[in-house]
C-alpha cells in the first residue's frame, strides 16, 4: 500500500472510526484501524462486535492495499502532525508514515484475524442532522449512567409513520422529544433501544451533515442492528435486548402552577445556588408573586439563595430538586424560555421550552424531573 493523503483529512477520518474502540479490546486486533487503499480513496474501518465504524475519504492511492495497525496510536500520530499531505507506505510487518520531516514506523497487525464488520441494514429513514443531534443531546441526558438495569442505559427510539419519539430515564427523570422525519412508510410501527452512549457520541459526530439515514428496523427484523448513515460516514451498532417500560403515563395530564422563566437566568442562578449544596442535597424553589426563588443550604452549613423575576400562573409552591438533575434538563432544552408545570411538591415537574415569555410552550420535548422530599 502506498498513498497520499491530506493531514486533517486522516486526523479527522481516523478520530471518528476509532471514537467507539474499547481501552481494553476482548482480543489485541480489535484495538487496530483497518485501512484500505482503493482507486475509490482510502477506507477506515473499526469494530469490537459491539460498534462498527466505517469512513471513506479522498486519497491519491498509488499502490492499493490493505493494513491494521493501532487506532488510537494512529489517532494521536496524525493529530499531532504539522499541517502538510502524509505519506502512508507498508513494507512487510511495517507502515511507514511520512509528513515533511516527521516520520513514525508503526507495526502493522494480521488482517486475517481482523473479523468482517456488519453490513448496514437497509435505511428506513431520513432525517435533520441538526434535529437529529439536537433530539439525542436532549433525551440521553437522562440516560441511566450505570449498569444495574441496562435496558435503562439506553434510548427508546420509537417509529410511527413519519415521526420518531425518543425516550430516556433512569427512573428520577424522563426525557421525550418527539421529531418528524422521512420514514417512508406511513404506516410503519416498531421501536429500536440504542445504547445511550453510543447514540450520544454518534450523533454528535454525524450532526454537522445535512442529513442523517437511520436504519431502525432490525428491532422488528429480530437482528437486533441498528444503523446510521451520513456522507460517506457509516456507523452500526448492537440494540439492548429487554422490555422497556411504559413510562409515558408519568407525565401528568394538567398542572396546577406553571412559571416561565428565562433560561439562562434560571441555570445561572442554579449553579451559584448549589456550590453550597452538599453532595447528594437539593436546591429548593419557592414560586409565587411573579418570583422565583431559589435557596440551598440549611442550619449552621453554608446557605446561599437568589430571586428573580418569573411569569407565575396558579397557587403558590415550594419543591426541591437535585441541582445536577436541573440544570441537565435546563441544558439541553434549547429556547429563550422554560416553562415549569406543577402539580404537587411531592409530585414529579416538567419541564418544557418556550421561544417567548407570553408564547406557547413547545411539548414536542418534555422532561420530567422527581422531587426530593426535604422538611420544612
Amino acid at each position: 500500500m502506498k498513498l497520499r493523503v491530506e493531514r486533517d483529512v486522516l486526523a479527522e477520518a481516523v478520530a471518528w472510526a476509532v471514537r467507539g474502540l474499547s481501552q481494553r479490546p476482548p482480543v489485541p486486533v480489535l484495538a487496530g484501524v483497518l485501512l484500505e487503499a482503493t482507486e475509490d480513496g482510502l477506507t477506515l474501518s473499526a469494530f469490537d462486535y459491539e460498534v462498527s465504524a466505517k469512513v471513506t475519504v479522498d486519497a491519491d492511492v498509488e499502490e492499493p492495499g490493505t493494513v491494521l495497525v493501532l487506532g488510537r496510536l494512529l489517532a494521536d500520530i496524525s493529530k499531532s502532525l504539522p499541517h502538510k499531505p502524509i505519506e502512508l507506505v507498508s513494507e512487510g510487518s511495517k507502515v511507514q508514515v511520512t509528513c515533511g520531516s516527521a516520520k513514525f514506523s508503526l507495526q502493522s497487525m494480521p488482517t486475517g484475524e481482523y473479523p468482517t464488520l456488519p453490513e448496514n441494514p437497509e435505511p428506513t429513514g431520513v432525517i435533520g442532522g441538526d434535529v437529529f443531534t439536537q433530539a439525542v443531546a436532549q433525551v440521553s441526558v437522562a440516560a441511566d449512567r450505570g449498569d444495574t438495569l441496562p435496558i435503562l442505559t439506553g434510548v427508546r427510539i420509537e417509529v410511527q409513520g413519519n415521526k420518531l419519539t425518543l425516550l430516556a430515564t433512569d427512573r428520577y427523570r424522563l426525557a421525550m422529544r418527539e421529531v418528524l422525519w422521512n420514514g417512508g412508510d406511513e404506516n410503519a410501527e416498531y421501536a429500536a433501544l440504542v445504547p445511550a452512549r453510543t447514540l450520544d457520541s454518534l450523533a454528535k459526530a454525524l450532526g454537522a451533515a445535512g442529513s442523517v439515514s437511520l436504519s431502525l428496523s432490525g428491532a422488528s427484523t429480530g437482528s437486533g442492528l441498528a444503523g446510521f448513515e451520513a456522507g460517506q460516514r457509516r456507523m452500526t451498532t448492537r440494540l439492548l435486548d429487554g422490555d422497556y417500560p411504559k413510562v409515558t403515563s408519568l407525565f401528568p395530564t394538567s398542572v396546577d402552577t406553571t412559571a416561565v422563566v428565562e433560561t439562562a437566568m434560571l441555570v445561572e442562578a442554579a449553579k451559584r445556588v448549589s456550590l453550597v449544596a452538599e453532595r447528594n442535597m437539593p436546591v429548593r424553589l419557592r414560586f409565587g408573586d411573579d418570583a422565583v426563588r431559589i435557596e440551598a443550604g440549611t442550619g449552621e452549613d453554608a446557605q446561599a439563595s437568589e430571586t428573580f423575576e418569573a411569569r407565575i400562573e396558579g397557587p403558590e409552591l415550594e419543591i426541591a430538586f437535585s441541582p445536577q438533575f436541573l440544570l441537565d434538563g435546563l441544558g439541553v432544552v434549547g429556547t429563550k424560555y422554560v416553562r415549569l408545570g406543577f402539580t404537587q411538591p411531592t409530585r414529579p415537574a416538567v419541564l418544557s421550552g418556550q421561544d417567548e415569555l407570553d408564547g406557547e410552550a413547545d411539548d414536542s420535548y418534555r422532561y420530567l424531573i422527581m422531587p426530593v422530599r426535604f422538611a420544612n
